[in-house]
């Protein structure tokens, strides 16, 4: 199984990836709107098909990419049926099997900290993926979104701490740079309800908190239940210059062919070092300036800025320093020619 952790800052949420890498079909769960562009760039670097995204419950503190990377992909939505979100393909009732080619969950309804709330377990039970249920030595507050502290309690001790003790824990969120627990940890040390605190303890705990409001409640939960379709339902704005690419390190990048097409519409910057541009047939016919790399912080207002520039060099790993480089500079139209002079050679 392909299996990535991935985070967004601004939120501390995980996402995560399953795909098997023979089938190529992959999902995610609780993607994040904001990061659509990495997670495509990162699917498609491994080879792999977006079938299928899940979302554990309908968020209070980001707003969903799920309806963006159906738009996207042509892939499938799926989040409990009791949410009753719009745009939602697989509405998914407790216990449902569910997965794509290769990989099987089975869907746990852990009401709580929302009423939709819902973890996802392997088929062979090694991995749970629980939202914001249960987190790291910690779990979801439940004081809004139709929450109860009596129904986390049972969601925790009665499903979640159910599974086997070393089934490892991945959760929604966590803001203190933990990745990854296990339900043998939680059920001794996690802070809320470990150690074997009783109803009692744990309701008394969670009504005492005195939380403050999530910031982007009002914004998020109602995106949420349209699966992350913005109300005009609209896709979000994209570069109109050039058929750009974000790769998973945040390059913009574009291809040989459209560069070949479009070379009266951009000026081209060699950012090789002077030797190699003078050895060189096929940037001869290409380039509009060249700066070798090691000087282009300091000559970047010899770059010109009338059309958009696409950087190049023997691969396109510095082509893509280069970039960063430019977009410091204040260069708003700016990408890399992926696989640089290289791949040109092979177009």
């Amino acid at each position: 199984m392909i299996f990535r952790q991935l985070f967004d800052t601004s939120s501390s949420t995980y996402t995560y990836l399953l795909a098997d890498a023979e089938h190529g079909q992959a999902l995610l769960i609780d993607p994040v709107f904001s990061q659509a562009g990495r997670d495509l760039a990162l699917i498609s670097e491994l080879g792999l098909k977006l079938t299928l995204v899940v979302d554990t419950h309908a968020h209070a503190d980001h707003v969903t990419a799920a309806w963006l990377l159906k738009q996207k992909t042509g892939c499938r939505i799926a989040s409990a049926r009791v949410i009753g979100a719009e745009h939602v393909d697989l509405p998914l009732d407790d216990g449902q099997t569910f997965g794509v080619a290769g990989i099987t969950l089975r869907a746990i309804a852990t009401p709580g900290h929302t009423n939709g709330c819902m973890s996802y377990v392997l088929e062979d039970q090694s991995m749970v993926f629980t939202g914001d249920t249960l987190l790291i030595r910690g779990c979801g507050r439940s004081d809004f979104q139709q929450g109860s502290a009596k129904k986390l309690y049972h969601s925790l001790t009665q499903k979640l701490f159910r599974l086997p003790d070393a089934c490892l824990v991945y959760p929604g969120h966590d803001y203190h740079g933990r990745t990854v627990s296990s339900i043998r940890e939680e059920k001794a040390f996690n802070v809320r309800v470990g150690a074997q605190a009783n109803q009692t303890d744990f309701i008394e705990f969670m009504h005492a908190m005195r939380l403050p409001h999530p910031k982007l409640i009002d914004e998020a939960v109602p995106a949420n239940l349209r699966s992350g379709c913005p109300e005009d339902g609209r896709l979000p704005a994209v570069p109109d210059w050039a058929d750009i690419r974000l790769n998973y390190g945040g390059v913009p990048e574009v291809d040989a062919d459209w560069l070949h097409n479009h070379l009266d519409r951009v000026t081209v910057l060699d950012v090789r070092l002077n030797e190699e541009a003078d050895d060189c047939s096929i940037s001869s016919k290409l380039v509009d300036i060249h700066i070798p790399l090691d000087q282009l912080r300091e000559r970047t207002a010899d770059v010109p800025d009338d059309k958009p520039v696409v950087t190049l060099c023997r691969s396109g790993r510095r082509s893509a320093l280069a970039v960063n480089i430019l977009q410091e500079a204040g260069f708003d139209r700016v990408a890399s020619l992926s696989h640089g002079l290289m791949g040109m050679s092979q177009a």
